[in-house]
């Protein structure tokens, strides 16, 4: 005959008969309530009728025993209920809530009263926030901190559960563990008021298309303090069909507050970068960090190195190479990129209603990949930043790029549920000489300030792991009928980008120069389920690109729906 385990949340199922000896919790604690009352009162009249004989050394020791189970019945109680969430419930037993906002930090744990102590009261809300947009490397410790404190179903020597939102199979002690995720954004809009000029041809800024932004699928593989994570992306790109790797790293996560990875992985050199795709602040990010992130970070991207974080300072930094697939897009490639990644961000300022960052981020190729092509770097944002052309105006492919660099101080300053926060990065392009005869080195300079605010439900929160602000939290998911509406936030971004360098001389460059007007209204419906819609508008000066002879401007309206596991 089949035993059955009893889970956390009273449902029984099939368990292996070795498990007959795990009697329903439930059951149990009920035997034990019906039963301590009669024996506590044939005691009591036992002990009543013998008090005359007191005396007698078998009512002595009769009487000693009976103090005996009914302390042991007292004890095994106490197991039941504090081990039990349906059992200490069913008593009267409350749990106190506890906040998890999907940083990677453990949540404070789940704490059950004693059975005839007061229930713990309900304190502050749970938080929940949208998970992380790769694989969750957290150390042995946390993940088993993690799992005990997430809904579990225990079957013979495996654990399986939720711990940090996502699916995971563990054994018993956590030192194997498999988790899996999902990363999902679905793009459709288009461009209005894209007429061309002077005849020059229209371009490939669509009126309405569709496209699979980001499709990722989170394999995370630990054993102790080992992390490997394979993130195969379905939607990488402009164009639907085009599949990518987003990571494959192996991470260690067994020193406090650190994480040294090696493989391919997205090193962050700025706030805007590091935050997650799934909780920016607008549809995509402006269009100097795009730039930024090409020059020796950006997903895909060969890594080696770690970072460290305290409450209020964090530090990273990295060796990189060339990105994933390079080689076999472009067969002619003799010699490949190397890099370098750094980041420092401080809070010399936190309080409740107010939260201050501060940092500087820096990124270095020191040689780009060599092809038939020679040693080329490219720049080319997505127009209005939004992901939707295939043609982009602003636009610029230098030759002879020996080594290109960047540095820029960044800025963040939340107040209650105002976010505001502002970057600045210049670029350098070290050319080589061409033809015998010396190229000077170029300059590029681009910022921008985005303002955001959460109408309802709870506000960003700074993530110490990833030193940047988390999406907006919620309390209750979606459901009109109870009056729960999720989380809102208003966002709106001013960005100027500048791609020119003594653009009339000989040896200057004219790469164009943007400025877009960008809000955003982003609906967290639940932590896993998001709807955007993004408005730009945007000016960009000519370059070389024959659909921008003379300069344009447009306009472009997009939506986006979003899942995250």
């Amino acid at each position: 005959m089949s035993a059955k385990i009893k889970i956390q949340d009273g449902r029984d199922v099939p368990g292996n008969p070795l498990a007959r000896r795990r009697v329903t919790s439930a059951f149990l604690a009920d035997i034990l309530t019906a039963a301590c009352p009669i024996l506590w009162s044939g005691a009591f009249l036992f002990s009543s009728q013998a008090q005359a004989e007191t005396t007698d050394p078998d009512i002595i020791a009769l009487r000693r025993e009976v103090a005996e189970m009914r302390a042991e019945l007292r004890k095994m109680r106490r197991v039941i209920t504090s081990t039990h969430p349906a059992v200490s419930q069913r008593h009267g037993v409350s749990s106190a809530s506890h906040a998890h906002d999907w940083n990677g930090v453990p949540e404070p744990g789940i704490r059950f009263a004693a059975a005839r102590e007061a229930p713990v009261f309900a304190g502050p809300p749970d938080i929940r926030r949208t998970p992380p947009d790769s694989g969750i490397v957290s150390s042995w410790k946390d993940f088993k901190a993690a799992t005990a404190r997430s809904e579990v179903v225990q079957v013979g020597g495996m654990k399986v559960g939720f711990p940090n939102g996502r699916p995971t199979i563990a054994t018993q002690d956590g030192r194997y563990a498999f988790s899996t995720g999902l990363g999902f954004q679905e793009d459709f809009g288009g461009y209005l008021g894209m007429a061309p000029r002077g005849g020059e041809p229209k371009g490939r800024f669509p009126g309405f298309t569709e496209n699979a932004r980001r499709m990722r699928l989170f394999l995370t593989f630990r054993y102790k303090d080992w992390v490997a994570n394979v993130t195969p992306d379905f939607g990488s790109g402009v164009a639907d069909g085009k599949l990518g790797i987003y990571e494959a790293n192996l991470n260690y996560a067994g020193l406090r507050n650190t994480e040294l990875t090696v493989g391919y992985y997205e090193p962050r050199e700025s706030e805007e970068s590091a935050e997650r795709s799934g909780g920016l602040t607008l549809l995509e990010r402006p269009s100097v960090i795009d730039i930024v992130r090409n020059i020796a970070a950006n997903a895909w991207r060969f890594s080696v190195g770690g970072l460290h974080y305290e409450k209020q300072w964090f530090v990273s930094a990295w060796f990189t190479g060339q990105q994933f697939g390079d080689r076999s897009t472009d067969a002619t490639i003799s010699d490949s990129q190397t890099g370098a990644v750094a980041r420092v961000v401080g809070r010399p300022y936190v309080s409740r209603d107010v939260d201050v960052m501060v940092g500087v981020g820096t990124s270095d190729s020191f040689k780009r990949n060599e092809s038939a092509s020679g040693r080329v770097f490219k720049m080319s944002p997505p127009t209005g930043n939004v992901p939707l052309s295939q043609d982009h105006l602003l636009t610029a492919s230098i030759p002879n790029a020996n080594s290109v660099w960047s540095v820029g101080p960044e800025l963040g300053v939340r107040w209650k549920r105002l976010l505001v926060k502002s970057e600045y990065f210049h670029i350098g392009v070290n050319r080589s000489p061409l033809a015998g005869l010396a190229q000077p080195s170029l300059g590029f300079d681009g910022w921008y300030v985005t303002v955001s605010y959460t109408l309802f439900g709870h506000a960003r929160a700074f993530d110490v792991k990833r030193a940047s602000f988390l999406p907006p939290g919620i309390t209750e998911d979606f459901d009109p009928f109870q009056n729960h509406w999720g989380a809102m936030e208003l966002s709106a971004r001013w960005d100027e980008t500048n791609l020119n360098d003594r653009p009339d001389a000989l040896t200057g460059f004219r790469g164009g120069r943007s400025t877009t007007w960008e809000s955003a209204v982003n609906w967290y419906l639940s932590q896993h389920f998001r709807l955007t819609l993004d408005y730009s508008h945007f000016s960009v000066s000519r370059n070389s690109q024959t659909f921008n002879i003379l300069g344009r401007s447009g306009n472009a309206l997009a939506g986006r729906v979003q899942a995250a596991f």
